[in-house]
């Protein structure tokens, strides 16, 4: 019985995890497009150059990301660059260290450390690769 829970969780963990963490890119890319405006002003509150060049590229990043995850292709490569993403977005974006006390300095703590979460996944689906039900597994990439 035992086994067969082991081999369940090891076939389906990897898939779910790459279908959760596509979902995490996936919504936030694309509203870096529906939403552009309130992105400009909140890249452009926290200091950011070249805001359009970033914007843009990091939505491409994640909306592609994501799709990559969905379908297991390059998941090796995918996921490190989206770890690598993350930790930019993370240095940049939720910089918690540079706010006064208060609500949001804790609302960008929880963040930056909510992302080295994600980042971690990432790092860990770069070593394990794309597994069960994915492009790469079926073209022998894994």
């Amino acid at each position: 019985m035992l086994n067969s829970f082991t081999q369940f969780v090891t076939t389906a963990a990897n898939p779910a995890g790459r279908i959760i963490l596509g979902i995490y890119f996936l919504l936030p890319g694309l509203m870096k497009f529906t939403q552009y405006d309130f992105h400009v002003e909140y890249m452009a509150s926290h200091g950011m150059v070249f805001i359009p060049f970033f914007l843009i590229l990091s939505g491409i990043m994640q909306v592609g990301g994501a799709f990559a995850l969905f379908a297991g292709y390059q998941v090796r490569v995918v996921a490190f660059l989206l770890a690598g993403l993350t930790l930019v977005i993370s240095l940049v974006m939720h910089d918690f260290w540079t706010m006064e006390a208060g609500l949001q300095r804790s609302h960008e703590t929880q963040n930056f450390f909510k992302n080295m979460g994600i980042m971690a996944g990432l790092l860990i689906l770069t070593s394990a690769g794309a597994g069960a039900f994915s492009l790469d597994r079926r073209l022998n990439r894994v």
